[in-house]
């Protein structure tokens, strides 16, 4: 019987060896391996002619603001109104203009909206500094009081510690501002006031400025329907009078709110009102005066007004 064999080939999975150079040539040394951050020779050769060159930095930009150690303000403020550093022709944006100088802390004002700002709403407040790789990080409204009184160079201003304080400052955010919201955006000052302060300043464009005109018209609307089902203006109108004859009362023969040594937040905010609605210069002027002859027929809260216009302004 013929016996059969099988012959068995078998692959090795093992990896090549490379070792056939040095076994024909013993004396040939390793190659090194190359890195994928080394330089090409070719080059290398290039920038060994032609060696790169460092420049000094570019100047500033003419716009870029140069004193960076001044606070810097930013409100609703005209052109003419940043340069002569007058009060600015927003309500809220005036109240802490004139806490600060009230805290005698040194600043200037700048133009700018509601976009510009961190907090979306304006004011806020950039701090001076002299260090250009870390800058300061901005203040916002609800932060304003605890900076001033970390920074003030004096005493820090201290409120009233007085039980009727929240019950009028009630009167001033409700009533008062209901009010101005509505004599501002919704009545005929809305194209003497609204429109040459909120609009026209914001673009040249027709279409994106009745854009703005419908939406400042349809937040303020929003707002006050927050409070009535309807808008009354003839009640807002008199919650508003009933508003400034209980801050004058308040006031009495003071100087300052709440028999106070000195002006605090709380006069800054009766002033924010009280300096708008009597400044005749606002705008193109006032059609609809109500609020206006609400105010002027208050007189100590007009010399109120008059003192601090005088001695911050």
């Amino acid at each position: 019987m013929r016996r059969t064999t099988t012959k068995r080939w078998t692959m090795s999975t093992a990896p090549a060896s490379n070792d056939s150079n040095t076994q024909t040539n013993p004396n040939a040394r390793p190659q090194p391996s190359r890195s994928v951050f080394s330089v090409p020779a070719p080059v290398r050769r290039l920038f060994d002619k032609f060696p790169l060159r460092s420049y000094p930095a570019n100047e500033l930009p003419l716009r870029a603001p140069r004193k960076r150690q001044e606070n810097v303000l930013y409100v609703f403020a005209t052109e003419e109104g940043v340069k002569n550093g007058v009060p600015s022709y927003n309500p809220h944006c005036l109240k802490w203009q004139t806490y600060l100088k009230f805290s005698d802390i040194s600043f200037r004002i700048a133009s700018a909206n509601n976009h510009a700002s961190p907090s979306g709403a304006l004011p806020f407040l950039l701090p001076g500094s002299n260090e250009v790789a870390k800058p300061p990080q901005p203040i916002p409204s609800a932060k304003l009081q605890r900076w001033c009184r970390e920074h003030a160079k004096e005493r820090a201003i201290e409120e009233p510690d007085d039980m009727r304080y929240e019950a009028y400052l009630s009167l001033l955010d409700h009533r008062i501002r209901r009010a101005w919201l509505y004599t501002v955006y919704l009545s005929a000052n809305s194209t003497t006031l609204a429109e040459p302060l909120y609009i026209l300043r914001t673009s040249s464009n027709p279409l994106v400025r009745l854009a703005i005109a419908h939406e400042l018209r349809r937040a303020a609307s929003a707002e006050l329907l927050k409070f009535s089902a309807v808008i009354n203006e003839d009640q807002l109108y008199e919650d508003a009078e009933d508003a400034f004859v209980a801050l004058e009362m308040l006031l009495g023969d003071k100087q300052w709110f709440f028999a106070a040594d000195k002006p605090g937040l709380f006069d800054a905010a009766v002033f924010a009102y009280t300096h708008l609605l009597l400044d005749d210069g606002l705008g193109k002027g006032w059609i609809d005066v109500r609020l206006h002859d609400a105010v002027l027929q208050r007189q100590r809260l007009v010399e109120h007004r008059e003192r601090i216009l005088q001695a911050y302004f």
